[in-house]
């Protein structure tokens, strides 16, 4: 389980909450991020922050600091397709196009471009399909694990 912290902004009475949270950049942890080119961009940019609604079944209040998880087996999948697919298109079709080229099936090898493109795309689409069943948008949804505990924070210290 992937897991990510959030805080509440607000809660409705049907167990609906809504959550918000930082994207961090992942060049902001290195020890060279004041000498590196990366680092200097990304102190460049603002911080931006992802507003999600969620179903909830835990005692939160608006405020509160949760942990969001999201699991990583449907995260791997969801990525092998959408990066992989579009990619076995093109090249699979991009293959077949040179063999027509070869056998001389086709005129010209710019036929042969055009249908490893159309092979791409489609492998996008039916990529971008599969996404949008219901179930995939399920495994892909984050659930809120646990309230995190309140920091308490010592100012002072008195004998």
């Amino acid at each position: 389980m992937i897991e990510e912290s959030a805080r509440v902004t607000s809660v409705s009475d049907k167990n609906q909450i809504t959550v918000v949270s930082e994207i961090k950049s992942t060049c902001s942890s290195c020890q060279q991020v004041d000498t590196c080119g990366s680092g200097q961009v990304a102190k460049a940019f603002p911080t931006k922050k992802l507003a999600l609604e969620l179903t909830c079944h835990l005692p939160v209040k608006v405020g509160d600091h949760v942990v969001l998880g999201l699991s990583e087996k449907a995260l791997l999948s969801t990525a092998w397709q959408v990066y992989c697919w579009p990619l076995f298109g093109l090249l699979l079709f991009s293959y077949f196009g040179q063999w027509l080229v070869s056998e001389q099936l086709l005129a010209h090898e710019i036929l042969a471009i055009i249908l490893g493109a159309f092979g791409g795309y489609l492998g996008f689409t039916f990529a971008k399909k599969h996404q949008e069943k219901s179930i995939s948008q399920k495994a892909l949804a984050p659930v809120v694990l646990r309230i995190e505990p309140k920091k308490v924070f010592v100012t002072e210290i008195t004998e």
